[in-house]
């Protein structure tokens, strides 16, 4: 039998809130296929679409979606099914769903996909339990066929993080895209690093070189032979002097 979904309360969040700001720079920009004029609109869409899934960080060549891309130009998947494709790809299980618990890993498609905030522990466990369960695929599509997404963002538009900048705050919250995309339990397991100084000017102490903290003997040799030559040439130009008075 499968588990049903579990409750969980909506907060009051920001993006829960009608506005009443004036559109301007602040604002995202909403890419959409429904107004497209050109190839290069297209183009700027698509990638708003890597940018919103994968961020900044990740937008490398080796993780283009071709396949999906040329699918999209030609019409032959909307927006929403461009997006599942990105989440359900290798390279987004690799970067994300592979460093990540599921309580994680429930927050980010959250984030990337609703554009908005978890509203608590218990909406990443309820999600979690949907990963541990029926796997990803279906997680990603209970997501993607949400109201909350199809009224927000339809077939048509890419998601985005809605309103973000509060018109009653000098700042506002901070952007996803600038989230690490694994949390605090993989970081822990990564290889520790030796620092040494103060700040500023750190310095891993791993980059020197084994012959530098153990000079080898014939380096000690050689050093001796130079030190040695260099006081007889000097010798020699004392002596020099001396004799032409």
């Amino acid at each position: 039998m499968t588990i049903p979904l579990l409750e969980y309360k909506p907060l009051s969040q920001n993006q829960r809130v009608n506005g009443f700001e004036v559109a301007g720079d602040d604002q995202p920009r909403i890419y959409s296929t429904d107004n497209l004029l050109s190839g290069s609109d297209l183009d700027m869409l698509i990638s708003a679409a890597y940018r919103q899934v994968y961020n900044e960080q990740q937008m490398l060549d080796k993780n283009r979606q071709v396949t999906l891309e040329s699918q999209l130009r030609s019409n032959q998947i909307t927006v929403r099914g461009f997006i599942r494709g990105l989440v359900l790809s290798d390279s987004f299980r690799r970067l994300i769903f592979d460093c990540n618990n599921n309580y994680r890993f429930a927050e980010i498609c959250i984030q990337r996909i609703l554009g908005r905030n978890v509203y608590s522990d218990r909406e990443k466990i309820a999600w979690s339990i949907v990963i541990a369960t029926k796997g990803i695929e279906a997680f990603v599509d209970e997501l993607l066929n949400s109201e909350e997404y199809l009224n927000n963002f339809g077939d048509s538009i890419v998601p985005y993080q809605r309103r973000r900048i509060l018109p009653q705050r000098t700042k506002g919250e901070v952007t996803f895209a600038h989230m690490a995309r694994y949390g605090a339990d993989y970081r822990d397991r990564l290889p520790k690093q030796v620092f040494k100084g103060n700040k500023g000017a750190a310095r891993l102490d791993y980059l020197r070189w084994n012959w530098q903290k153990n000079p080898p003997t014939i380096i000690g040799q050689i050093g001796a032979g130079i030190t040695y030559a260099g006081a007889g040439v000097v010798g020699l130009l004392i002596l020099a002097v001396l004799l032409g008075w």
